[in-house]
């Protein structure tokens, strides 16, 4: 069983198949410890791990070093105010002022299956995928209960926690703080990985070593945000994607949030995560509950990659629901970049029928087909079409569009998306002057605009209910195969006409509720739906939005040699089928910059594949270049959406190139992409050591050619070892290596490596 409790040592022991997680009950007062996380062990004779010889001595042999102890016991779920004075996770507030709390435990129960939290997006598993630990503890002097649950993934090393907390007293409680999960370890010279950025360049990887104090990645704009991801990996020192030790911890969360590494007096390191306790406030009534969102830990001892793949089986067969979970999603094209505001039915039917010739499979139209919608100053709210632009209405369009046929894809008839923001108003719309309270806002001040839009309160029922049966009649008044859903800016003014005073700071969390609310409602509705989160690009990518749409749209910045650092970061912790990808136009409207279409289409194979841009404008050569895209497409597919990902080069890191694999399940077949961004005079070529091959299998190695320029020019690869007639085997290809030599900036190559009969 993947989770035991040795009654006599008092010790819980959780089991992954690579690793062990152990909880220790200590002295009369039921002190929870945590003793150990890391490789599996064997034995739970471990209790000595929580120093309980050393001095200061547990509260029951000498109270007089009550505090010391509770400031350097490995506490499992750390309590605020009696003496503990390192970061704690959870804090209250009584009606009289006061906030001490310690938390003992009371009793446990161990099933088989992972429960559900209310209203909140989780990972899920059934009795043989999981098994669930529930300790129950409790402050006696407030009869606050808090139930400390932990899931163990017997096929994966992943444990996710949870809190769910309950005040059984007579008065009530707040909660000013309630994080989901805290590890206390033994400093291993641990350096922090996390992901930071902006709009268009999210989520590029900083690495930095723990030094004494805390050090933190946070989010309070009430999404997980462009700047910081809701993610921290604690990795030894010399740590690399395939050797050292690592420990990934990742909030299932899409609002405020808090990932820190507090490294104290004796060399301990306290890794916390959970909600930003920034303006956080929640009320807890006698007999009422409180749930935390979930947090996804994952240990690896083979370095940095095996928690990126085993994050990606997690999400793929564990997070990611509905039809399109394990099918390969329509090539889309979306009008935004091509059109912005400028667009009516005739041109949009222009853009499909020659997408549709060269095996696009469906038209998305973005931004601006509703209300008064002419620039995004105004309409968002006003969720019906503007006909003057779309002749005939809605279904009209979308019913011509269907009726185009797709040349070379696998879907006969073009499909039809469309684009909503309805988390938003804007100042200039009927919904904003019928219902201007609708807006956060605090009462007396004049609420700050963002891209000229206010947010609405999802934290009221009734505003829910409202946004929920806009879309739906949209979504029910024609054959709508897909939806991006954007949020474009960041929560302030933080007030809600709807809450009493000491209410208002849970309007963060009940926000995020809404949001949840809303989606999960349309999923309900809509089985059948494609849904695309998106967040002025990446500003929401995180594993809470997952839950509800198997892509994210990455970055609004397409350019295909910033997407390679985005895409890079990203896929340290995302399956390559979850993020949005497109090739779009040149030169790129984020940087400018020229690059060669073939390049464009390598790195957006890494992702969903779709294009942004115009296709009755581009060049005649370009276009030439669509189909074959389209038919690589689904040549590998399959293989890039559920294979094995491999980093084997950054560019990040090295300013030259960018190399990663995917490889099946089973070890049959592999593609590595190389893209070249500088060239360099006088130099041998670069050595690519592949991995994850069967070292004893023999595999055909060949180069996979996208279109005529491929060869011509600049693109040419000298490498020897790409010539479909040699054979390797695996122990050659990742001992010894390929060598690849190319000429030109920007430049790419697609390898197929497939093993032979």
């Amino acid at each position: 069983m993947s989770i035991l409790y040795d009654e006599k040592r008092r010790i819980f022991k959780l089991d992954t198949p690579k690793s062990s997680y152990i909880i220790g009950i200590v002295d009369e007062e039921n002190f929870i410890g945590h003793v150990y996380y890391g490789e599996r062990l064997n034995a739970t004779d471990v209790g000595y791990l929580m120093r309980l010889e050393e001095p200061p001595f547990v509260p029951s042999r000498n109270n007089r070093d009550r505090v010391t102890f509770l400031d350097s016991f490995p506490m499992e779920y750390p309590a605020a105010g009696l003496g503990d004075f390192r970061e704690a996770c959870i804090e209250v507030r009584t009606e009289s002022g006061n906030a001490g709390l310690q938390l003992n435990y009371v009793n446990h129960k161990i099933y088989p299956g992972k429960p559900k939290l209310e209203k909140l997006p989780v990972t899920f598993g059934d009795e043989q995928d999981c098994t669930t630990l529930e300790i129950l503890c409790e402050d006696e002097h407030l009869h606050l209960q808090a139930v400390l649950m932990y899931t163990v993934f017997e096929e994966l090393d992943v444990i996710t926690r949870s809190v769910r907390v309950m005040n059984q007293g007579d008065t009530p409680i707040y909660l000013t703080k309630v994080l989901s999960a805290c590890v206390d370890m033994d400093n291993k010279d641990f350096e922090m990985i996390s992901l930071h950025g902006s709009w268009a360049r999210e989520r590029r990887i900083q690495r930095r070593k723990i030094g004494y104090g805390k050090q933190s990645v946070s989010s309070m704009r009430g999404e997980s945000g462009h700047q910081d991801h809701p993610f921290m990996a604690l990795a030894t020192e010399h740590a690399t994607e395939d050797r050292g030790e690592v420990y990934g911890f990742h909030f299932v969360y899409s609002g405020n949030f808090i990932a820190q590494a507090e490294l104290n007096q004796f060399d301990m390191v306290r890794a916390v995560m959970g909600i930003h306790p920034h303006h956080f406030a929640w009320k807890l009534e006698n007999g009422a509950e409180f749930t935390t969102p979930e947090v996804v830990m994952v240990y690896s001892a083979e370095g940095i990659g095996k928690m990126s793949r085993t994050l990606h089986d997690l999400y793929r067969k564990h997070l990611i629901r509905g039809a399109f979970k394990d099918r390969k999603r329509p090539i889309l094209i979306n009008n935004w970049e091509a059109t912005y505001f400028d667009f009516d039915t005739d041109k949009l039917l222009a853009i499909a029928r020659e997408a549709a010739k060269n095996g696009i499979e469906m038209l998305v139209m973005d931004d601006g087909w509703f209300g008064n919608r002419s620039s995004d100053n105004m309409a968002l709210g006003d969720w019906f079409v503007n006909e003057d632009k779309l002749k005939g209405g809605l279904k009209y369009l979308v019913d011509e569009v269907n009726k185009i046929k797709v040349s070379g894809g696998e879907a006969d008839d073009m499909q039809f998306g469309i684009w909503m923001e309805p988390e938003m108003v804007s100042p200039d719309s009927d919904l904003y002057r019928a219902h201007p309270d609708w807006a956060i806002q605090i009462p007396g001040r004049t609420p700050s605009l963002c891209r000229n839009q206010y947010v609405l309160d999802l934290s009221r029922p009734e505003v829910v209910d409202y946004v929920y049966k806009m879309i739906y009649d949209i979504l029910s008044s024609a054959n709508i195969a897909y939806v991006k859903w954007d949020m474009n800016r960041q929560l302030t003014d933080l007030g809600s006409a709807a809450l009493p005073a000491d209410r208002q700071g849970e309007l963060y969390h009940r926000y995020v509720l809404g949001v949840y609310e809303l989606q999960g409602r349309m999923m309900r509705d809509f089985p059948e739906l494609l849904l695309e989160n998106c967040s002025s690009g990446g500003a929401r990518f995180d594993p809470g939005m997952l839950y509800f749409s198997p892509q994210i749209w990455s970055s609004d910045d397409t350019d295909a040699i910033e997407r390679l650092m985005i895409q890079e970061g990203t896929a340290m912790l995302y399956p390559l089928s979850a993020m949005g990808a497109h090739v779009s136009d040149c030169p790129n409207h984020a940087v400018g910059r020229t690059t060669p279409f073939t390049t464009r289409g390598y790195v957006a194979l890494a992702g969903t594949f779709g294009y942004e841009l115009d296709i009755t404008k581009i060049s005649e050569a370009d276009r030439s270049l669509i189909l074959p895209q389209t038919q690589m497409y689904h040549r590998y597919n399959d293989l890039v959406r559920t294979g094995d990902y491999y980093r084997i080069a950054s560019y990040a890191e090295n300013h030259y190139y960018d190399c990663w694999q995917v490889t099946s399940k089973d070890k049959k077949e592999s593609l590595v992409t190389f893209i070249q961004v500088l060239s360099r005079p006088n130099v041998h070529s670069r050595r690519v050591y592949l991995k994850g091959l069967d070292a004893d299998a023999t595999y055909c190695v060949t180069q996979d050619k996208i279109g005529e320029d491929f060869v011509k020019g600049a693109q040419m690869v000298t490498a020897e070892v790409l010539s479909a007639t040699q054979t390797y085997t695996g122990d050659v290809l990742m001992k010894a290596g390929m060598n690849i030599s190319m000429q030109g900036d920007f430049t790419g190559v697609l390898i197929s490596v497939r093993q032979m009969e």
